[in-house]
């Protein structure tokens, strides 16, 4: 069993940056696949980023691909996303997950291949 928290949003103007932690109980967390996921308000979950359990591969949705960054520490039980450059549209609700499963290259985008999910934080750009 693994419980996620994230912290880290809040309310940035656009072209400011966050950085989202998350959490992590359970003493297994370095074998666990970690993604993010985000949801604006009558939209569905979008992928934003995800990175391997070792933390060798990282993988970004497009709309975020070089102003975010996505990064673990094992030994803290905890990944983290950097967010450079915020634009309106990247407001949301940011949930992390977690996934046990195999063939990360194949599933990392998919909501569906995570096990554990956090409760989410929410992140405002104002224009």
């Amino acid at each position: 069993q693994v419980q996620l928290v994230e912290s880290g949003g809040g309310l940035v103007q656009a072209g400011g940056s966050l950085r989202l932690s998350c959490a992590a109980s359970g003493r297994t967390f370095s074998r666990y696949g970690m993604g993010w996921f985000r949801q604006a308000p009558g939209k569905e979950r979008e992928f934003v980023a995800a990175i391997t359990w070792r933390g060798g591969t990282t993988n970004y949705a497009d709309s975020v691909k070089g102003r975010f960054t996505i990064s673990r520490d094992n030994a803290k039980n905890t990944v983290f996303l950097q967010m450079n450059s915020l634009k309106p549209e990247d407001t949301a609700v940011y949930y992390c997950a977690a996934s046990s499963g195999t063939h990360y290259s194949g599933n990392y985008y998919r909501d569906v291949w995570y096990d554990y999910w956090g409760q989410g934080t929410q992140v405002t750009v104002s224009s």
